[in-house]
């Protein structure tokens, strides 16, 4: 029997986030800006050879770039994305299927287009009827450290329920949404399951699902935050072993993948170059012993998308100019550099200027491939909305100079430009 892509269903949801709440701070300083001659900012090459791109290892989800992990979809063309709705035999469902997919879709697919600067699609496909599974909700021990053999049994009897239904050689990514109102579904267990040995169906291996537990409404881009997962970004936050103390200390509210709460969580620069959204001329290698003038074009900034300036007039951004500056700080190690602001995906960032932040290929996901340095460490902000205040305020102010803590590299931030972009010097006294 032909079974054909589903319909795609949307209606744009999204929710606040309790307040998270910590103290932390990195020794910095903000210093003189010291003379010196400058060099014309080269872009890179492309990043297979560009020196500043890391090398991929062996770390889950590696920040390493000069290489593709195969085994995961890239994001640099349309891809098809089937969502599949369960429900249980203890448990007849309160909302639709047409409801729930409306909880993602279309802000998923809004979120990415806006990041990839309209260079890549997820378009949804979902199957609007349910899906009877075969046990109870409670027959399968749902929860975030979930058992192998009860996922495993999970996912079995999902693919088998659902196979008549759907056509899987279709899609590129899966979604298993489960009824949110069941007994047994945990909301805390939604993931990427990534399999060892892939499940075969119509042909098709299935590498990896994203099995969705978010209660309705759910949180807000946490399906944005998965498919991330599916793309190969590593997650950004902090889990305390003991778990307690803050998630969210590492990066704060920059990247979706630290946070799906945060104010600004447009992707990190090094993640859309690691994906594909930058061109090799959008990157910026500055080598040991430079100083380099070059202006950086806000993040979010993607063509036409307005940005207001400090005088209040509104800017409309080209979208092709340098997003991203790299210093090499080791073999395995940069520190990035990238203008941020409330535009696009930061469209409710706390504060503008240049973000610094560390990036180490040999992290494990979770463990903090990425960290974002704070150029006010005396300092807090937003801290009514934002996931970790002491970070809110990170970037470099118009005007201010910072010398990075360990590393020495400094960064002025001299003004912006008519059209709203930044203008930085940066600098670096030794060879990597």
């Amino acid at each position: 029997m032909s079974r054909e892509p589903f319909p795609e269903v949307s209606v744009p949801r999204t929710l606040s986030r309790p307040r998270l709440r910590s103290t932390a701070a990195l020794f910095t300083t903000l210093t003189a800006f010291a003379s010196c001659c400058i060099v014309s900012a080269r872009p890179s090459e492309p990043y297979a050879a560009a020196p500043c791109a890391l090398k991929r290892t062996a770390a889950h989800h590696s920040e390493g770039l000069d290489t593709w992990n195969a085994s995961y979809p890239r994001p640099a063309r349309g891809l098809d994305a089937v969502m599949v709705f369960l429900s249980f035999p203890d448990f007849k469902p309160v909302n639709s299927p047409a409801e729930l997919a409306a909880d993602h879709f279309p802000a998923t697919s809004d979120y990415f287009r806006r990041a990839s600067y309209g260079r890549f699609s997820l378009r949804p496909h979902s199957l609007l009827r349910w899906v009877r599974m075969p046990k109870p909700s409670t027959a399968y021990a749902i929860r975030r450290d979930w058992a192998a053999k009860d996922r495993s049994a999970y996912l079995r009897d999902a693919l088998a329920a659902s196979d008549a239904q759907v056509d899987f050689s279709r899609y590129d990514v899966v979604y298993f949404v489960a009824d949110p109102d069941a007994p047994g579904v945990d909301s805390d267990a939604t993931k990427v399951v990534n399999l060892r040995t892939p499940l075969r169906a119509d042909g098709a291996d299935l590498r990896r699902i994203v099995t969705v537990f978010e209660r309705h409404p759910p949180d807000r881009l946490v399906l944005a935050h998965e498919t991330g997962h599916v793309f190969d970004l590593p997650d950004l936050y902090r889990r305390p072993t003991d778990g307690k103390g803050d998630w969210d200390t590492h990066v704060g509210d920059w990247d979706l993948m630290g946070s799906q709460f945060g104010l600004a969580p447009d992707l990190f620069a090094w993640h859309k170059w690691k994906l594909g959204w930058l061109d090799p001329r959008q990157v910026v290698c500055v080598r040991g012993g430079e100083r380099a003038r070059l202006t950086l074009e806000p993040l979010g900034a993607g063509p036409g998308t307005p940005m207001t300036l400090p005088t209040g007039s509104t800017a409309f951004g080209l979208g092709g100019g340098v997003k991203l500056a790299v210093v090499r700080t080791g073999a395995d190690s940069v520190l990035a550099f990238e203008a941020r602001g409330p535009v696009g995906n930061d469209r409710a960032a706390c504060r503008a200027g240049v973000l610094v932040y560390r990036v180490h290929s040999g992290e494990e996901s979770g463990r903090g491939p990425v960290e974002v340095v704070d150029a006010h460490p005396g300092t807090e902000a937003c801290w009514e909305n934002s996931v970790y205040p002491p970070l809110a305020d990170a970037p470099v102010s118009l005007g201010e100079t910072f010398t990075v803590p360990g590393e020495d590299v400094r960064v002025q931030v001299r003004g912006r430009t008519l059209a709203g972009a930044w203008t930085v010097d940066i600098s670096t006294g030794r060879r990597v």
